[in-house]
């Protein structure tokens, strides 16, 4: 292993460097093993640990086991015709074998391309072409759609096909499709179908492949969640993902022996690397209450299999503290955990701190193109720091924050969340001009994110470059407004946005989730932040809605809200 931090020297400071906000994480051993390296390891050491249990099917592998099912789909997968290097894409909720496809996959040099399961038709599509499938293993249904009939509709040629030798003219590149259950139409494989494909000689090809792979290939293709508008897929390798996983359970001080509750999607960095690779890298164990998340499921996995950690973004920490089912939740060893994907309310920080025994839960931010985790609060951090910053900067890490012309702010002064290192990805798959967009000569990873850095080298991430409302000449950030807001005792949830406006330019608009059944009108929340905030900082318009809308992974979709907000306005977006 290679002893490295962001700049390949020997440093370990984690303070703002000349009054700058310019931070370099500590150096750290990195790994350069692959995603199938990282999982033998695990089950040499712990072969007889509980690697995955998934609750609602009453499922349990050990390391051991979970390793047969790697090698058997890994031979499978050959035997079916891919090769490394093919893409193949997974499209599924959280199962079994969406984690066996994962470690599978990597196993043999294929990449991974996660797909939302929340997709349709056109999504399905264009993900498959933006990356050029050329396998797609896919759940027959998830709640009430069907995916193999809007596989279907976009390939209808599969009904005539040899499984293995799809030729569609509107997926051209795509030839393999498994569908996972006993059931597949005539040209794709049912699960069982593929595995029954494996053979020694085949076992023993995919060991010979294991052998050669190297720690820097890209296995991974997850696309962007879509926040501002068509995804793009950023490709991460070995190196990235192993590392990320491993550095993020570290901080949260996890061992081998902790059980760690998963509800958030393992199509995103948050499951796969921070959830997955994260338990793997120590030999712990991955809970999953169910194919996605409930409260209900979520509470009784944690209590039952007395989990020490759970991940969740806001929204689903919100959810659980509301749940009836809350009263009767004995936390039993829970302590730490990760809330992440979208600003933490303070107020809910506090209340799982205090209802849920959390006084462990770290804060993380970061983005998919970063593996995804740059900060990360430590378990023993003080209070007002958890629950006010996202943490202090990932070992490996280097970070800075710059304005306008590109300058490195001073300490406590907000502009552009820059990073660079290991975790960086290699590009937007097949898109040079997006990729030298987003990443300059040197290497450095332009987030969009506006940050402060303080003098300890705590981060606050203030807003998104891109949300910063202009009103008259002031620039005025969203999620400042947002954390007032929340404190009024009606507020469920609350977004706020920059809606075009003839005088000002940009005038502030409010959507708003009321909490229950509170009565709560736009003039009541007007009056209750007057005298409180600056009056340019109160939103002129507050809009009162069931449910904000959100990717997968819980981050706001303001876009779709100005949309929505210019129309209601009968205003030009």
């Amino acid at each position: 292993m290679e002893r490295v931090d962001a700049k390949s020297k020997n440093i370990d400071a984690m303070k703002p460097l000349s009054g700058l906000s310019h931070v370099v994480g500590e150096s750290f051993n990195l790994n350069n093993s692959t995603v199938g390296d990282l999982l033998k390891d695990a089950t040499a050491r712990y072969p007889e640990h509980d690697a995955v249990v998934f609750t609602d099917r009453d499922l349990r592998w050990s390391y051991t086991e979970l390793s047969a099912q790697v090698d058997r789909l890994a031979a499978a997968l050959l035997a079916a015709g891919l090769q490394p290097g093919d893409r193949v894409g997974i499209w599924a909720p959280n199962c079994p074998e969406w984690v066996v496809t994962q470690f599978a996959t990597a196993k043999v040099g294929i990449v991974l391309v996660t797909i939302n399961p929340a997709y349709r038709i056109s999504e399905l599509e264009y993900a498959l072409n933006k990356v050029g499938c050329k396998g797609l293993i896919m759940a027959s249904s998830f709640k009430s759609s069907s995916y193999v009939d809007m596989l279907i509709e976009i390939a209808p040629e599969i009904n005539s096909a040899n499984a293995g030798q799809l030729q569609a003219s509107r997926v051209p590149d795509l030839r393999t499709v498994v569908v996972v259950g006993d059931t597949a139409p005539q040209g794709a494989f049912s699960y069982p179908q593929l595995i029954a494909l494996e053979t020694p000689d085949w076992q023993q090809k995919a060991e010979a492949i294991a052998g050669t792979l190297t720690s820097d290939q890209a296995i991974n293709i997850q696309f962007t969640s879509g926040t501002t508008g068509s995804p793009k897929g950023a490709t991460l390798s070995h190196q990235n993902i192993v590392n990320n996983g491993a550095n993020v359970i570290a901080r949260m001080g996890f061992t081998a022996d902790d059980r760690l509750c998963i509800p958030v999607p393992l199509y995103h960095c948050f499951g796969m690397v921070m959830g997955v690779l994260g338990c793997v890298s120590l030999g712990a164990t991955m809970v999953f209450p169910g194919e996605a998340f409930e409260a209900k499921s979520t509470l009784a996995a944690i209590q039952n299999e007395r989990c020490a950690g759970v991940y969740a973004v806001p929204t689903m920490f919100v959810a659980m503290l509301e749940s009836p089912e809350f009263a009767s939740f004995d936390p039993g060893v829970l302590r730490t955990g990760i809330m992440a994907g979208a600003p933490c309310p303070i107020e809910v920080m506090k209340q799982i701190m205090a209802d849920m025994n959390l006084h462990q839960v770290t804060i993380a931010y970061g983005m998919t193109e970063t593996s995804p985790v740059s900060f990360q609060s430590h378990t023993d951090d003080p209070l007002a720091k958890r629950v006010s910053t996202v943490g202090r900067v990932h070992p490996g890490v280097e970070v800075k924050v710059i304005d306008e012309r590109g300058d490195i702010c001073p300490v406590g002064t907000s502009g552009e969340l820059c990073t660079r290192g290991y975790s960086v990805m290699k590009g937007y798959w097949g898109d040079d001009d997006k990729t030298a967009e987003s990443i300059d000569a040197e290497g450095w990873m332009q987030t969009g994110d506006l940050a402060v850095i303080d003098h300890d080298g705590y981060c606050s991430i203030v807003g998104r470059l891109k949300d910063m409302v202009i009103r008259g000449g002031e620039n005025l950030y969203p999620r400042e407004i947002e954390e007032f807001l929340f404190t009024h005792p009606a507020v469920q949830q609350v977004q706020v946005f920059g809606v075009p406006d003839e005088k000002y330019g940009e005038e502030l608009c409010a959507w708003v989730v009321r909490k229950g059944d509170a009565p709560l009108t736009a003039e009541e929340l007007q009056a209750f932040c007057k005298g409180q905030i600056a009056h340019h900082k109160i939103p002129r318009y507050v809009h009162f809605v069931e449910e904000l809308p959100m990717t997968v992974t819980g981050k706001p979709q303001k876009f779709l809200m100005r949309r929505k907000m210019a129309e209601i306005l009968g205003i030009e977006a």
